[in-house]
């Protein structure tokens, strides 16, 4: 039996051990009619009896799953017969891996005349192996889940105090949960940052951060353009900066402008409609937008262009950026929306009490107010435009140029990610390290991004007691 399967198998049986959690305090307190006396809720007894039922199972096939695969093989390395040769002593790990294929195909029913006695031997010793621990792993997690249910089914009295239990189960949950989020949090920056110190002792940080070349390809020849590679990031974060610009310029204005709209001039009907039709916009796929830059925005920029005498490049940073601002163009007007609609009426209407009109009302009061929600919106669609990927590639290119002209063709630090990391690559080459290193930097600009965000929270919120 699978662990997955357990796992169910432990669902179902914490979902009986809430119905019998509730009918064991309805019998505790003689009835129906007396659940008044319990110290806590039927309900809370139980879901105490079902979290005493399936946490504990799970915790241990959790364990045992971690630990399993290496307990059964090096039971199988003591069981298979050793030459004298010290050949098959240092391909130990080969020949573990052999009995293993060699093992499933026994479960497959598959040809085995290649294989020796010997190797069968060990195979059917692994399958055992497996068998065994598969049976012992079944009935100790059902004994687990057996033994928690009755445990507690017996300490349900009248003053046994299933709420606060309850309340303390649930308090470690959220800790558990709060302190996976920060561990893993920890573990991708440190991750990126330790892969990023490799690539820094390979390549000078100088000519990473202020280099204006580059070939992260390593050349074939000495006399070629960066013979050993160039790792000049400035085309990459110039083309990031070029095209979110671009997008923002245009998602920021058209946002705010509709989320003023939807929040304080748009009546019920128009807002029921406008609404999902622009979260559903914030829902389409970004490859369906990639489609959409490349077979329609670049084509019309470039014809465009051509009327006024312009050279425009078939892909360029307008097309692209123009397309990322209609995308994120939700993310702002949505999220502003609802951050002016949070402010309470009193402070409109106070102000229209004032004298003040409406555009003076929302400019002075409404705006003020909302602003953490709306500089939350705008992180969050800069955020966005900064990772964004596959709009880049098929509508501004994989060109890695250095120029601030958006009709032109560039690149930006994720699409040169994808394509360090894409195909098979030498883990430990400047080439492959690079990756990390842009990861790195974009970390970085994120935070800067959002410590630059708190403080205009700070500076211009208005706060209302």
């Amino acid at each position: 039996m699978t662990t997955a399967n357990l796992v169910f198998i432990v669902m179902l049986i914490a979902l009986a051990s809430y119905w019998l959690g509730i009918q064991r305090s309805i019998k505790v307190a003689g009835g129906k009619q007396h659940i008044k006396h319990l110290t806590s809720l039927p309900s809370q007894y139980g879901l105490l009896t079902a979290f005493w039922c399936g946490i504990p199972a799970i915790l241990f096939l959790l364990l045992w799953s971690s630990i399993e695969s290496s307990v059964i093989d090096s039971l199988l390395v003591k069981q298979i017969v050793l030459s004298a040769d010290g050949q098959v002593q240092q391909n130990m790990g080969l020949v573990v891996n052999n009995v293993k294929l060699l093992a499933e195909k026994i479960t497959l029913s598959e040809d085995l005349s290649a294989a020796t006695e010997l190797q069968l031997q060990n195979a059917q010793f692994f399958i055992v192996l497996n068998e065994k621990a598969t049976w012992l792993k079944t009935l100790l997690t059902l004994v687990i889940a057996i033994g928690c249910v009755s445990t507690i089914l017996v300490k349900i009295k009248h003053s046994f105090h299933a709420r606060n239990n309850l309340e303390r189960i649930v308090s470690g949950l959220l800790f558990t949960c709060s302190g996976i989020a920060l561990l893993t949090t920890i573990g991708i920056v440190m991750s990126v940052l330790f892969e990023s110190i490799s690539f820094f002792s390979q390549v000078p940080i100088s000519e990473f951060l202020f280099g204006t070349q580059w070939s992260p390809q390593i050349a074939m020849r000495a006399d070629q353009v960066g013979g050993s590679g160039a790792f000049g990031a400035i085309p990459l974060f110039v083309g990031t900066i070029l095209i979110s610009t671009i997008a923002m310029l245009l998602a920021i204005p058209v946002g705010l402008m509709i989320a003023i709209y939807l929040s304080q001039y748009a009546n019920k009907r128009i807002r029921s409609i406008a609404k999902p039709m622009l979260e559903v916009l914030a829902g389409v796929p970004t490859v369906v937008y990639g489609f959409f830059a490349a077979l329609t925005v670049a084509p019309l920029i470039r014809d465009l262009g051509l009327l006024i005498d312009l050279p425009i490049a078939a892909e360029s940073a307008l097309a692209a950026g123009l397309v990322m601002g209609v995308m994120i163009i939700p993310f702002v007007s949505s999220l502003s929306e609802d951050a002016m609609t949070a402010v309470p009426v009193a402070l409109k209407e106070g102000s229209l009490g004032m004298g003040a009109t409406h555009s003076e009302t929302i400019k002075k009061v409404i705006l003020p107010a909302a602003i953490p929600g709306i500089v939350g919106a705008i992180l969050l669609a800069v955020s966005r435009a900064i990772g964004e990927t596959m709009i880049v590639v098929m509508a501004a290119g994989l060109a890695a140029n250095l120029t601030f002209n958006p009709i032109e063709s560039v690149t930006t630090v994720t699409v040169q990610i994808v394509s360090l990391l894409k195909g098979d690559q030498e883990f430990d080459s400047a080439k492959t390290l690079a990756a990390f290193a842009l990861g790195l930097m974009l970390f970085i600009t994120t935070l800067a991004l959002n410590i630059a965000a708190l403080k205009i929270v700070r500076k211009y919120r208005e706060q209302y007691d």
